[in-house]
């Protein structure tokens, strides 16, 4: 099985069907969109078809990205770029396969395919027959096509898994950001495209697609199994980036036809096991990759820069701000590449598209806790192409925004556990549920007051935020913060309740609705246009 030659993608066709196609096909303009059984799979998916056309056909400058966006290429110009590394997407075979080890691993572990899933049991939780949430036999059997996607996810998300167990190298488990079109029906390739850095954006030396600093497997591992045997970004050209290899695998093939434990699908052949062992190449340095958002501490500047990961309670618009706006000074916070990117693609589209400015930005990820899988979460939010001259302002309104929600949300959570205990501070337990509460309920409107500050952002006076916008969120933040206190604070059995304690509670957290800090700073924008 080759991965350019043969049909190995399920395809979503606008009108809902699905079918298997080559990667060839995604410039068809009735396809939308993958189809992968599982969502950490479709995340997987984007990703790799995005590395395939970046590693093989990446525009020169925004002019030309333009050219490619008004007129996708036709299948024989996708044909002739994919064929140039069909030589190393071979699955399987003697020689290199895709993601694996250059040797065959004769002597490595045997494992079941179920190995490949980030969730699945480990061998010690196998062996103390602790698999109570995640059972064993997960996966048991998976079609090559399914093989192959479970083997790139794992690879480009691999968590710690043990001694000399690599993590990928973004770390275990980082979030990915992609920027999709503001329709939803654009076409697949639209929303692949956006997602392409031209060369004049990130700069790189022509790639040798024979090379294994470009793919790994085509090479003997750089095993690591002593200290200073760590790959950092200058033994190794750019573009690895895309296919970094932190585990060290080989599939075995089974000749007997099977149905697909992941997908359901028909198969002439199956895979149930894989060879594996430890040492693979143990990614450090700097890296950054294009499809990531990063974070440094602006007070140790030599250090490199850390990945952001998934992590409790979700990604929602409190995160907007470091997965969007880069800001250097005092958070470090490093948007994905692409994500910067897209302000010059806007810009690149202004005079086609009255609406380029406007798209939506696709974030997902695994919340790891070390080797154990405790969620996958992924969401689109809201993305705004703000020009550099306008980001601090940006910058400043968005934190205005959310430093009051943040403040709001303490408050809430203070009050209602004062108002379901007599003592609040000795109650055990995990409360981070009523702040997701509260911003749940509050992030239509923010996404509302981000448009209002976008459109707003040239005639604002002296920077100030529009007035309109902070009594919006002003009253906003109130409506929420008190629907939610009444509703969490008046449930439960009715003989249980303490209304003196509930009214004390709710009493303070109107005044500080009305007089607290945070709120009278809105108050005061509220009114200082006008003034």
């Amino acid at each position: 099985m080759n991965l350019i030659d043969d049909p190995w993608l399920p395809f979503r066709y606008r009108d809902g069907t699905v079918h298997y196609g080559r990667p060839v096909d995604i410039a068809d303009p009735a396809i939308v969109d993958l189809a992968l059984p599982r969502a950490d799979f479709q995340g997987a998916g984007w990703q790799w078809l995005i590395a395939l056309i970046q590693t093989t056909m990446a525009p020169a400058r925004h002019r030309e990205w333009l050219a490619g966006w008004m007129e996708p290429p036709p299948a024989e110009t996708l044909e002739t770029n994919f064929a140039s590394v069909r030589h190393a997407f071979d699955l399987f075979g003697e020689g290199p396969c895709f993601m694996q080890e250059y040797d065959g691993l004769a002597d490595g572990r045997a494992s079941p395919i179920a190995a490949l899933l980030i969730e699945a049991p480990g061998a010690q939780t196998l062996k103390f027959n602790a698999d109570h949430f995640i059972k064993r036999g997960i996966g048991e059997v998976m079609s090559p096509a399914t093989a192959a996607i479970a083997l790139y996810t794992m690879q480009i998300n691999a968590p710690a898994g043990g001694k000399g167990y690599r993590t990928g190298l973004r770390g275990g488990g980082p979030l990915t950001t992609l920027v999709l079109p503001h329709d939803p029906t654009a076409a697949l390739w639209h929303k692949l495209w956006l997602n392409i850095l031209p060369r004049s954006s990130w700069r790189y030396p022509e790639p040798d697609l024979n090379d294994w600093r470009v793919f790994p497997w085509l090479g003997p591992t750089r095993t690591s199994e002593s200290k200073g045997s760590e790959t950092v970004p200058d033994d190794v050209h750019p573009l690895h980036m895309y296919w970094a290899m932190p585990r060290r695998y080989r599939l075995e093939l089974d000749d007997e036809p099977c149905v697909c434990a992941i997908s359901g699908e028909s198969s002439a052949t199956g895979v149930r096991g894989v060879r594996t062992t430890n040492y693979g190449y143990d990614y450090d340095g700097a890296w950054r990759h294009p499809l990531t958002p990063y974070r440094f501490d602006p007070k140790k500047p030599d250090e490199p820069p850390l990945s952001t990961k998934g992590q409790q309670g979700g990604i929602g618009y409190r995160h907007w701000e470091a997965l969007v706006l880069e800001e250097r000074e005092r958070h470090g916070h490093l948007p994905a590449p692409v994500v910067t990117d897209y302000t010059a693609k806007a810009e690149a589209l202004a005079g086609i598209d009255p609406q380029s400015h406007y798209a939506n930005l696709w974030v997902f990820g695994y919340d790891m806790d070390n080797m154990k899988a405790r969620c996958w979460y992924a969401t689109q939010m809201p993305l705004v192409a703000v020009r550099p001259e306008h980001r601090d302002r940006m910058l400043a309104w968005v934190e205005t925004l959310t430093a009051s929600a943040g403040r709001a949300a303490w408050q809430l959570r203070t009050e209602v556990k004062a108002a379901w205990f007599s003592r609040p501070k000795d109650a055990k337990g995990d409360f981070a549920f009523i702040d997701l509460r509260f911003h749940e309920a509050t992030e239509p409107e923010f996404y509302g007051c981000l448009y209002a500050l976008f459109e707003r952002i040239d005639e604002a006076k002296d920077g100030l935020m529009p007035a309109t916008v902070a009594d919006r969120w002003r009253s906003a933040i109130r409506r929420a913060a008190e629907h939610t206190f009444d509703d969490l604070a008046l449930s439960g059995d009715a003989q249980a309740l303490d209304m003196k304690r509930i009214t004390a509670a709710r009493n303070r957290l109107h005044r500080w609705l009305a007089g607290g800090n945070e709120m009278k700073e809105l108050h005061r924008l509220a009114n200082e246009e006008a003034a």
